[in-house]
């Protein structure tokens, strides 16, 4: 796991869904840290029109934002060279999954904070645990929901504090109903999606359990070094649109596992000569994607595409491997087995998952022969605070 080296503090305040109290909490202990003296700012806070944040904010320092004019419009983003020029202890930054407007130096709002942070400037902002890059198809299965703007693993798993801010389910839809979230046209559209009571527990849950494993992971030293984590994940990579899934469950499962996880794509020139030229476009977005969630990538040459990835597997200490399995017919361009088939058969003293992209209804059913079910998250047991 790559680590952040940076002078700054992180501190992210975690919610299950909108409206259980990031912003507002955030912004209580920004005025505790000012009335003791603390040289603090507000770079970036969101008020959704609520008095209460606005109120929250009144005496406090605040950076005038960056207007960004694209596609005929005008989005106002944080003026970073301008908080950095003013040089402050602590940075008050609101919604770290934001994706920054076309036309600014940086695509995400996390990579503003990361400037930040290696300024030596401490940072507090707020997510939702559905802003998690390798949960987003956990999300998609509790809500029918595609989260489009997330937060790498690796960041949030590196703050230096993680708070999760918490209210009831049933709280929160009171909250709702009364106007307190949403307006009422918003309010009532969002009561039919991720406004249920069932699938907020469920992602109260999810929070849970994710601060649980950023904290196990400080206790048991998981920010040591690659030598010392014994498993180690190989993930296939391939133009097949469920790779991006399958590299996400790659990234929680190492997490979980405190593996080393590395992403291969394996090049046949015999093999190659008959994909059609538009999925090597797709397999380089995957192998970018990969890149992202801080899983190191090599694109590999060789005559069988499944005996160069098992021969690459056994030299590097490989202990469990991750394939896909398209529900769709292959393309078949050579008689006898089919790729999955072939590393199932060759494979035979390493852990291999052959994982099909799912529906919101389960599982497709496939005839695989050899499959180990990963795991998806940690175990329930968990701190509600993390420092």
């Amino acid at each position: 796991m790559t680590h952040l080296t940076v002078g700054g503090h992180l501190k992210i305040y975690l919610g299950y869904a909108p409206g259980v109290g990031k912003t507002y909490q955030m912004l209580e202990e920004a005025r505790d840290l000012k009335a003791h003296g603390a040289d603090l700012v507000v770079g970036f806070v969101e008020s959704h029109g609520r008095a209460d944040i606005r109120d929250q904010l009144d005496g406090l320092e605040t950076i005038p934002l960056r207007r960004i004019v694209h596609r005929g419009g005008a989005s106002d983003e944080p003026d970073v060279d301008a908080v950095l020029r003013r040089n402050p202890r602590v940075c008050v930054v609101d919604e770290l999954a934001h994706s920054n407007a076309p036309g600014s130096e940086r695509q995400k709002r996390w990579q503003d904070i990361q400037l930040l942070l290696h300024a030596g400037i401490d940072v507090l902002t707020t997510t939702n645990v559905q802003d998690l890059a390798s949960l987003s198809d956990q999300i998609w299965q509790l809500t029918g929901l595609r989260v489009r703007e997330t937060v790498p693993d690796w960041l949030f798993q590196q703050a230096g504090e993680v708070v999760i801010v918490d209210v009831t389910p049933r709280a929160l839809l009171h909250r709702l109903e009364r106007g307190v979230i949403y307006p009422a046209d918003k309010a009532k559209i969002e009561s039919e999606r991720l406004f249920q009571e069932p699938v907020l527990v469920a992602l109260r849950e999810l929070a849970i359990r994710q601060t649980a494993q950023a904290l196990e992971a400080r206790q048991t030293g998981t920010a040591g070094s690659p030598e010392s984590q014994t498993e180690r994940i190989l993930v296939n990579v391939t133009a097949d649109p469920s790779t991006a899934m399958l590299l996400r469950r790659a990234r929680r499962v190492a997490d979980h596992l405190q593996a080393v996880c590395i992403a291969v794509y394996i090049h046949s020139k015999e093999e190659s000569s008959a994909v059609h030229v538009e999925d090597r476009p797709t397999v380089d977005r995957h192998l970018r994607f990969a890149e992202n969630l801080h899983i190191p990538t090599e694109v590999i040459h060789g005559k069988n595409r499944a005996e160069t990835l098992v021969d690459y597997a056994r030299k590097n200490g490989v202990t469990q491997l991750f394939l896909t399995r398209s529900a769709k017919p292959q393309r078949r361009w050579f008689p006898g087995l089919d790729f999955t088939d072939q590393v199932l058969q060759q494979a035979s003293e390493m852990e291999v998952t052959v994982v099909a992209e799912r529906s919101r209804h389960g599982w497709l059913r496939l005839p695989i022969r050899k499959m180990r079910r990963a795991p998806s998250c940690m175990p329930v047991t968990c701190e509600s605070r993390l420092t």
